[in-house]
């Protein structure tokens, strides 16, 4: 594997040669001003950079130093800077750490120590990044448009998977925003179906009175303004998909004649006297209790079980741990591209809100929040106030900021550790680093491993670095 780049920009030579002695395992770039730095960014793309505070003009001062790290995370919001303070100035080094630097370290450096930080710099570099290409390839889900990280939702994106290739009718039931048309829209892609067409139609968004129309068409002079023949939803789908969203809203007069359809494969246009053969998979939803409707009688039960040859329940956001700070690094990485904004991430009150939050309007309602926090936020970080909700529950702890990047690589590690069943490799693939990284990275936080997996991690090469 190719080494990881590290940018030095310091314009004291003899330093910066220290610098380049000290990380023997990365590709070092020296840069001894901003535009050195600039160019360098742009042309090597490191992965974390040290810079000095005093750089000239301003060497006895840092306004050159705080503008090489504005610019440098301006092209590149993901570089991890550590940067270079002198001893003791604590008012320098927080106000960089709030400018987005990743840390610091104060001069004369502690070689140990900032060798310790730029290797936990370029490990949670790597981690980030193979985050973001799982996000924007939406994929740590089998299924397209549907991301997710959760075991419950998973489970379902495995069974729509298993039923695509089969031609039976499907009902998803789930709250509002929970996905149902992504997942039906899924059951018709990766069937036999996929090249032929999807018809989607709100049975509870259009009026009882033109449903009908809708659903099985007309014929010229069938009523007053049908002035030319015209084709239903269930007949444009012919060979397809139709999906049927909001089901438990259909009138009970067109549950009759749905029913019909279903049993025969067979449809009258309103004002036709001939009946149409349509080969259509019908795939429907509601977020209504059908059991109860049928009881009130306001739903049909035999059309309730020709509907529900198979029974998908899709989970509530609320129910899928890890999902929804998952789904909102994702919306922000999609919006930022959208509206041309550059916000960095979430603040600790952000991650707690979204973390504590039901989503009683599931991922629409977090995709909406996430909409109009990236359109709105005025800071480099997306806040809880730019969500408009509560912040969450935060303990002491959380303000420290070493302690909270130590908890974040901790949960990813345990996470990475968990899809793959425990097997070093497979971890250290996912997360984009070699696995003596990854073996260093789990004796730092006290996490287990057999004694095969550490053989395992033993039996790499020497100096293979993430």
């Amino acid at each position: 594997m190719s080494k990881p780049k590290l940018l030095i920009v310091e314009d004291d030579a003899g330093l910066a040669g220290q610098y380049r002695w000290a990380f023997p395992a990365c590709d070092v770039i020296i840069a001894g001003s901003r535009p050195q730095a600039v160019a360098a960014l742009q042309r090597d793309r490191p992965a974390a950079a040290i810079v000095d505070l005093g750089l000239p003009p301003d060497p006895d001062g840092v306004s050159e130093g705080f503008a090489t790290l504005d610019a440098l995370l301006r092209l590149a919001p993901d570089l991890k800077v550590v940067v270079a303070t002198s001893h003791g100035d604590k008012m320098h080094a927080l106000r960089a750490i709030s400018s987005g630097a990743y840390d610091f370290c104060e001069k004369p450096a502690d070689i140990a120590l900032l060798r310790t930080i730029i290797e936990r710099a370029l490990a949670v570099h790597a981690l980030e990044e193979e985050n973001r290409r799982l996000s924007e390839a939406q994929a740590p889900s089998p299924i397209k448009r549907i991301i997710t990280g959760a075991e419950p939702m998973l489970k379902v994106c495995r069974t729509v998977e298993r039923l695509a290739s089969t031609n039976v009718t499907v009902l998803l039931l789930g709250e509002s925003g929970t996905g149902k048309e992504a997942l039906a829209r899924a059951l018709h892609d990766l069937g036999p179906r996929a090249k032929q067409p999807f018809v989607a139609i709100n049975c509870g968004a259009i009026p009882e009175n033109l449903l009908e129309s809708e659903l099985f068409g007309y014929e010229r002079g069938a009523f007053t303004g049908a002035v030319k023949q015209t084709i239903g939803k269930i007949e444009a789908a012919n060979k397809g998909t139709l999906f049927l969203d909001e089901i438990g809203d259909l009138p009970h007069q067109l549950q009759v004649k749905l029913l019909r359809f279903l049993q025969e494969q067979v449809i009258e246009r309103i004002g036709g006297r001939s009946t149409i053969p349509v080969d259509v998979r019908v795939v429907s939803a509601t977020n209504a209790m059908l059991e109860e409707q049928i009881t009130d009688g306001r739903f049909r039960n035999d059309l309730y079980y020709r509907l529900n040859s198979v029974t998908v329940r899709i989970p509530p956001l609320r129910e899928r741990p890890g999902d929804p700070m998952l789904l909102a690094r994702y919306f922000l990485s999609r919006f930022n591209r959208e509206f041309n904004r550059n916000l960095r991430g979430f603040t600790e009150a952000a991650v707690s809100a979204v973390s504590a939050h039901q989503w009683p309007g599931n991922v629409r309602e977090l995709e909406n929040r996430l909409k109009r926090a990236v359109v709105m936020a005025d800071g480099k970080l997306v806040d809880a106030v730019d969500l408009e909700l509560a912040p969450g529950e935060t303990e002491t702890e959380d303000l420290d900021l070493r302690a909270a990047r130590m908890r974040a690589e901790r949960d990813v590690l345990q996470r990475a550790l968990a899809r793959s069943n425990g097997t070093l490799a497979a971890a250290a693939k996912l997360l984009g680093v070699s696995r003596p990284t990854l073996y260093t990275l789990l004796e730092a936080h006290n996490l287990e491993t057999s004694g095969e997996a550490r053989l395992e991690a033993e039996s790499d090469p020497p100096g293979r670095d993430a």
